[in-house]
């Protein structure tokens, strides 16, 4: 029977041990890293305000777990498969290995053509796992050893895999995949502006008669291209346009991705630190700065946007309130993307004792930005008006690194694509006073950056 080496072997063999071996890879392209992974399981994501990058090509293992307790089976899950790792350099931040994935919107999504291969939650740890923190850039590889091996004895085997992978990525022409476009060939809304007229005047109505405070309705457009849907070139145009979101690729199987520019920070969380942020509230652009300031003032004045806003900051913090030391919750300010600004109250916090991201996650998700007030009545009129799944779409998506912490924004300005098609979201929080034309424009304002990027021309 021929040998395989350890870093060849399939993520379908399950071994006892996780074992991760770094070496330092400075002047390697993110692009070019996840162009020459086209074909293998890639993920991406990339933080510009704290300079961190991470991507990654192949999957040493897969999580995957279904059901109302899916954080709970992923912690499980991960706590299990990072206990017992061997890190090779364990004190250099750079070289912890991170799962990447993330959660349907709704536990009990079931799984349709759009949605196909995503389970309510899945995870990735990479086979290679490229990592870039402020100036430093690492390159890792994460196996799987019996427990009975000594890692010792496989060390330099990675180390040789390593070498030779940077020497690959090193040699690729600088332009590798700069061409790539897609060239889309139509796009349907399925969702007409009377069948959306009629959900807000229903959820308007149920408001009004006090059954709930705010719940948040979208809709989708599917596009058609040419050719299979080609996510790094939609990528460079999302860093180009929205540098200051959270860009993100989850790729489980070549071709079926999921990718976005995300404004909304879910949770960061490190030891006892916590990070998030209330968002909503939006208004458009102006091309001249007096414009863009009356606009921004007008939202920030807006009745009816800052009690959209105020139910999401008093949400979240009761959420929070049980699990913390200490709550810190900072002045309202605008956030300003090149097309749409928000309203942005961050919030920071001390927690009580540290517990990782995921129960975090847990316990705002969905928040009222992209569910509703009282969670449990928006969740069901949700389900009861919405046409389509949401899937993924304004659900968590982020990383967990070896300590159990992480990273998570909400998946909204994301898109899914499976072969040559693609199907963008984009939603509108309703409260007492919404108009539904006006909610219909500021989905349109929503689902230009995605639209753009896939290379829709907008009218």
């Amino acid at each position: 029977m021929e040998s395989t080496s350890l870093h060849d072997r399939p993520a379908s063999l399950r071994y006892d041990r996780l074992l991760s071996c770094s070496l330092p890879c400075d002047g390697i392209d993110f692009d070019r890293f996840l162009a020459a992974a086209e074909g293998q399981a890639r993920v991406y994501w990339e933080n510009c305000d704290e300079q961190i990058a991470f991507a990654g090509a192949g999957a040493a293992v897969e999580l995957m777990a279904w059901g109302p307790d899916r954080f709970a089976k992923i912690l499980a899950s991960a706590r299990k498969l990072f206990d017992g790792a061997y890190v090779d350099e364990e004190d250099n931040p750079l070289t912890s290995p991170r799962l990447f994935g993330g959660f349907s919107f709704r536990h009990d999504f079931m799984l349709d053509n759009t949605w196909s291969i995503y389970t309510p939650a899945f995870f990735a740890l990479p086979h290679y796992q490229l990592l870039r923190n402020g100036g430093a850039t690492c390159l890792t590889i994460n196996t799987q050893i019996p427990h009975n091996e000594s890692p010792a004895t496989v060390i330099p085997d990675l180390r040789a895999a390593l070498e030779q992978k940077i020497a690959q990525l090193k040699a690729g022409a600088p332009s590798i995949g700069a061409g790539e476009r897609n060239v889309p060939l139509s796009i349907d809304y399925p969702m007409r502006y009377a069948s959306w007229e009629g959900m807000i005047n229903e959820a308007t109505a149920r408001i009004r008669a006090g059954a709930l405070r705010k719940v948040v309705l979208a809709r989708a457009a599917e596009l058609r291209f040419r050719e299979h849907v080609k996510p790094l070139p939609i990528l460079r145009l999302l860093a180009a346009q929205y540098g200051n979101c959270y860009r993100f690729l989850f790729e489980p199987r070549p071709r079926y991705a999921f990718y976005g520019a995300s404004p909304e920070l879910l949770a960061s969380v490190q030891g006892r630190r916590l990070e998030t942020m209330a968002l909503a509230g939006s208004a458009a652009r102006a091309e001249n700065d007096e414009a863009d300031s009356r606009f921004g003032d007008g939202l920030l004045g807006s009745v009816k946007e800052r009690h959209e806003h105020d139910i999401v900051v008093e949400k979240m913090c009761q959420r929070l309130s049980p699990m913390t030391e200490s709550l810190e919750v900072q002045l309202p300010r605008l956030l300003k993307l090149s097309n749409i600004q928000h309203i942005n109250t961050p919030i920071h916090a001390t927690l009580a004792q540290p517990c990782g991201i995921l129960p975090l996650i847990e316990t705002l998700h969905p928040t009222p930005a992209l569910g509703g007030d009282p969670r449990p009545d928006a969740l069901r009129l949700i389900r009861d008006l919405e046409p389509i799944p949401r899937g993924w779409y304004g659900a968590p998506v982020g990383w967990i690194d070896s300590n159990c912490d992480g990273q998570f924004a909400v998946a909204i300005r994301s898109a899914v694509a499976q072969e040559s098609r693609a199907w963008v979201y984009a939603g509108a929080g309703i409260v007492a006073d919404s108009v539904p034309q006006r909610e219909w424009e500021e989905t349109e304002l929503k689902f230009r950056p995605m639209l753009d990027a896939h290379g829709v021309l907008q009218q």
